[in-house]
């Protein structure tokens, strides 16, 4: 099992998230724009393949509203504005904004270009040594390159393949490959292609043999997987939303009808296949609790059975190993990751049964489920764990791995047989490094051959802040090692803390250019965010937002108490959800920064939360409130919201990327926040008129193209390389 639902489970997300099973929506972490030039990273899951990671520069996490202009807002809360007033005005800021960026933009061009030439280089020197990931199926072995498909045969030496499937030939040059999946029997594969401008894809099913045709394309689909060699499962999007199941056949009959509904606004539809393959599951999830179909892949045909009718409060996870369900699940105290199990007969809760609970604290990661073992991939206190968990021996082994590790990586597992599990750890600032932990040996096993070159002038710390309630916050930290007088370097520091996300710390080259020029990385996992467990998500959302804050002030204040920089060389970086902390921290603290750069930030809470007619505001409730029907939380939410509390004030310099074709942040807000931020500063500049007072530069930069999910890999490296 390839847990990419799992994750967004264990994150403590709807999936309309945008990490998924088997096949994310590709996620954006600022400053991590820059894709693969050449090939994608697939994961396998018996006959599946899908992207793993997040392309450079997908937002992660994300902000899960779509942009629409003219709401009604109660009239004792706003002011209402007509739909024409209001698109009136959206149009002439956006107009505004443009202009200046237009004008502003030249005197960043020398300084952009060398930052791009030294990224194209670092970015060469890493991918030549990355080749395409390749899925073994008997003699057969499959690869993706440069939007094609390929097959080859195991035992070709000399490099001949057979292309399955274009992009290009089909018309959809500026389209990539998210997700792959090949029949039981490989007679079928369906690919789903997504352009950087849109969230949704469209699945094309292909016919293999001699002459590989198009057997049917299905547009706006979220995930699909194969119940047999001839049945496809698929779900729909619309709006953001997934909310139905459809089965369709490739048989003499062919037919396709639906199988699942979700009616509850508040749920994300997703679907996947067990590792060994006995069953389809379809999972309706909201933030905080799960329900699980099963269709039994030996009878695709034979309505879904539940397996735990939905539970305010109880997320869980299926697997299967032996007529057995093995439950990833919150249920029971404390309310954190478990692994039980029970019947598939009788798989009702009050069957579940205990089989692991994880310690406090502890963030359950991924998890890989074998015929005779499970892994569970953990986080502790900013180290990295592996637990090994023997279904025969019913013993647990807990393994430490290198403290230099910041990210796994699971690798292709095709068959739930195997003997040995295959991860990559990485950091912001080292390249990914092969792992094999082995079941027979039972060892970990570093891999012998070195793709890339070794980091070895990169020192890494983990800090812990004491916070405004006395909790601890981990930092982790990363300097070059021959840098002399750390007080005078410059600091990025990175914060998101929310939806129970953890900051993304896989490698990029942009992290390691900055380490080489002397910077200084601090990441703030601060409460909101998933990397200390449920509980550390749950103690920053709703009513505990402003921890969140407090959490990323004793951070940064921490710093530069132990001589890691200091105020006036230091710039905060956050994107998505993440400009909620970052614009509230440059409202109540901004002599902490001398800069704040933020990509596609959610910086307008209050009013968006009041926007009914958006299609994920009720979901969204779970995490930030409901303001409309709780006049506590409105007052709380204003406290905070990074528009609504503005005031003259000497403000940082701040930088901030936008979408036009933004489906989940409001591009509104962003606007209205920066002509807003950009007002007070005039203010307070006009009003102190002290000597060396300076007036900072509040930059918008919107993007006509791009999305908050994907973009190109030009795009993507320019945008990076103008953010630096």
């Amino acid at each position: 099992m390839c847990c990419a639902t799992l994750r967004n489970l264990l994150q403590g997300l709807t999936f309309s998230a945008k990490y998924y099973k088997h096949s994310p929506p590709q996620t954006m972490c600022l400053y991590s724009k820059i894709k693969p030039k050449k090939c994608h990273i697939l994961e396998c899951s018996e006959s599946t393949w899908t992207h793993r990671i997040a392309a450079p520069g997908s937002i992660l996490p994300c902000r899960f509203f779509s942009c629409k202009e003219g709401t009604r807002v109660p009239s004792e809360r706003k002011q209402y504005t007509s739909p024409i007033t209001s698109d009136i005005l959206h149009k002439n800021l956006l107009k505004s904004e443009q202009e200046n960026w237009n004008d502003i933009s030249p005197t960043y061009k020398a300084i952009t270009k060398r930052i791009k030439e030294k990224l194209e280089e670092l970015h060469n020197m890493y991918t030549l040594h990355s080749g395409s990931p390749r899925m073994r199926f008997g003699e057969n072995v499959y690869f993706e390159e440069n939007g094609c498909i390929y097959l080859t045969k195991a035992d070709d030496d000399e490099g001949n393949a057979d292309i399955l499937f274009s992009t290009e030939d089909l018309g959809f040059s500026d389209a990539f490959i998210q997700r792959i999946r090949i029949s039981p029997d490989q007679r079928y594969m369906a690919i789903s292609l997504k352009s950087e401008n849109s969230e949704e894809a469209t699945c094309f099913i292909m016919k293999l043999g001699n002459s590989p045709v198009v057997e049917k394309v299905i547009p706006s689909v979220f995930s699909f997987e194969w119940a047999a060699d001839d049945v496809l499962y698929y779900t729909t999007q619309k709006n953001l939303k997934c909310q139905n199941v459809f089965m369709t056949t490739f048989t003499y009959q062919k037919y396709t009808k639906l199988v699942y509904t979700e009616q509850d606004a508040r749920f994300f539809v997703d679907i996947y296949c067990t590792k060994d393959r006995r069953f389809l599951t379809i999972n309706s999830n909201s933030k905080t609790t799960s329900e699980v179909w099963l269709v039994d892949c030996r009878h695709p045909f034979v309505s879904p059975t539940l397996v735990q009718a939905r539970t305010t409060g109880v997320i869980y996870h299926i697997e299967h190993r032996k007529d057995q369900l093995y439950i990833l699940t919150t249920y029971g105290e404390p309310a954190e990751y478990k692994l039980m199990k029970a019947p598939v007969a009788s798989s009702g809760m009050e069957n579940w049964q205990l089989v692991y609970a994880l310690e406090k604290k502890t963030k359950l990661v991924d998890f890989e489920m074998f015929s005779d073992d499970c892994i569970m991939f953990l986080k502790n206190a900013g180290h990295l764990y592996l637990n090994v968990i023997s279904f025969v021996s019913h013993s647990v082994q807990s393994i430490k791995l290198p403290t230099w590790a910041c990210e796994f990586e699971l690798e292709s597992h095709p068959e739930h047989t195997s003997s040995t599990c295959y991860f990559q750890l990485s950091s912001p600032v080292h390249p990914p490094k092969h792992f094999a932990y082995s079941f027979k040996e039972n060892n970990l096993i570093e891999q012998a051959v070195q793709e890339v070159p070794i980091i070895t002038n990169c020192h890494t710390t983990r800090l812990l802040a004491k916070s405004k309630d006395e909790t601890l916050v981990p930092i982790t930290v990363f300097h070059n090692k021959n840098s002399k007088e750390l007080h005078r370097r410059p600091l990025l520091v990175h914060v998101y803390g929310a939806y129970g996300i953890d900051l993304n710390m896989s490698f990029k080259e942009e992290k390691l250019m900055l380490i080489d020029e002397g910077w200084i990385l601090a990441y703030c996992h601060v409460r909101g965010g998933g990397e200390q467990g449920l509980g550390w998500h749950r103690d920053g959302c709703q009513h505990n937002k402003l921890k969140g804050l407090h959490d990323l002030r004793a951070c940064i204040t921490l710093l530069h108490e132990l001589g890691l920089s200091q105020p006036k060389h230091t710039a905060l970086a956050a994107a998505s959800a993440g400009g909620v902390l970052a614009g509230a921290l440059c409202n109540t603290d901004p002599e902490l920064i001398r800069a704040m750069v933020l990509q596609a930030p959610f910086v307008d809470v209050l009013n968006t939360m009041m926007k009914t007619h958006l299609p994920l505001t009720t979901e969204e409730q779970e995490e930030w409130g409901n303001p409309l029907e709780d006049e506590k939380c409105m007052k709380y939410i204003k406290s905070y919201c990074p528009l609504q509390n503005i005031k003259p004030q000497c403000y940082p310099s701040v930088f901030i990327t936008a979408y036009e074709n933004d489906e989940r942040v409001p591009l509104t807000g962003i606007l209205q926040y920066v002509q807003k931020l950009r007002k007070a500063a005039r203010d307070h500049a006009s009003r102190t008129r002290k000597k060396g007072n300076w007036l900072p530069n509040i930059i918008l930069d919107v993007q006509a193209n791009g999305s908050h999910c994907d973009s190109s890999w030009e795009h993507s490296l320019n945008e990076v390389c103008t953010l630096y």
